[in-house]
């Protein structure tokens, strides 16, 4: 199970670092919130893991939109 946790770890990590310095840059500055939505996925996933770090930042994703919430939500 560890193995399992690492190797989806190593690979939303890297999915996240791709869109930070390959995407991110054509698309400006959008997120509402600090820190960014894809810095809060790393450090969600750092934090508790791929599963629930992972559910975490789906959930920030879902509410960064023009009528959402924006400000400072860090990683509880």
């Amino acid at each position: 199970m560890k193995v399992i946790r690492r190797l989806f770890s190593w690979l939303f990590l890297a999915l996240i670092k791709v869109y930070q310095y390959a995407i991110s840059p054509m698309l400006g500055a959008n997120c509402r919130f600090t820190p960014t939505c894809s810095q809060y996925g790393v450090e969600a996933i750092r934090k508790y893991g791929p599963f629930k770090g992972g559910w975490m930042t789906l959930k920030r994703i879902g509410r960064c939109h023009p009528w959402g919430a924006h400000g400072h939500d860090p990683v509880p």
